[in-house]
């Protein structure tokens, strides 16, 4: 099945969370902000991230997205925030001036990439002598973590099994990833471990509710309502009834400078 971008009916899947704090604080200790004024977010999806970066002191953002679709909701979304503007553009090709970006980040983008080399190249064109390139994804191993009542998404795959193929298939390895970066022309690589808070929940009916819409979760598309149905049970049996709920995810950021 698959998410479609492109469709006004997913416009606000990835609007609907507010980037939090545990995300702001890794960038900043990888990233000399100091020296950033223009920052470029490739496959923004509904900007918030790009409002993210606007809240950490960005002058000038630059959000980039191939769904014409995904832009309306990202302009939506970040009314209010002169700072950020949207163009429609690709990885492979952004429309955007070289040499001219201080801080380029691709967040959640490259596992949907086949070319991981054309996109490098295109993100060593844009960024300026010293600039800092953040690439945030999960690799095979990062998706094999257990669920938990934290890492609600290893649920997806210990209920079917079959996503896994579709998951691990899709994502790169580290070993890829540098490796391309290196041939692009980047030298210094520094790879690191993020345990990122997704959202917290005050209750639990508000994850499943997410979970029934799909919200920001574009695995879930390749289930159909019947298996999404039953899903949502299996996780609502395997959580707590009281409580919060804080969501994480575990990804891998590789940290690169021109």
């Amino acid at each position: 099945m698959g998410i479609d971008f492109h469709s006004k009916e997913n416009q606000q899947s990835y609007t609907t969370r507010n980037v939090h704090s545990i995300w702001s604080e890794t960038i900043q200790s990888l990233v000399p902000f100091d020296h950033v004024s223009t920052a470029l977010d490739v496959g923004c999806g509904g900007g918030i991230y790009s409002k993210a970066l606007s809240d950490m002191g960005v002058d000038s953002i630059i959000g980039v997205d191939f769904s014409h679709a995904m832009l309306e909701g990202a302009k939506e979304n970040c009314k209010g925030y002169p700072r950020i503007s949207f163009t429609h553009g690709h990885a492979f090709d952004t429309g955007v001036e070289g040499e001219s970006i201080d801080l380029l980040l691709e967040r959640a983008l490259i596992h949907h990439l086949q070319d991981l080399a054309s996109c490098f190249k295109e993100g060593h064109r844009v960024l300026k002598e010293e600039g800092c390139y953040i690439i945030q994804d999960r690799t095979p191993e990062d998706c094999l973590v257990e669920g938990s009542d934290e890492h609600i998404r290893g649920y997806f795959f210990k209920l079917f099994p079959r996503l896994i193929d579709k998951e691990t298939s899709r994502r790169h390895t580290s070993q890829t990833v540098i490796h391309h970066l290196k041939a692009a022309g980047f030298k210094e690589i520094e790879e690191r471990k993020l345990w990122e808070i997704r959202k917290v929940y005050n209750h639990k009916n508000q994850l499943l509710q997410d979970l029934k819409e799909r919200v920001g979760r574009s695995i879930l598309h390749e289930l159909d309502d019947n298996e999404l149905q039953h899903l949502i049970q299996f996780i609502d049996r395997a959580l707590p009834s009281e409580g919060q709920i804080v969501e994480k995810d575990r990804w891998t950021i590789w940290r690169v400078v021109k």
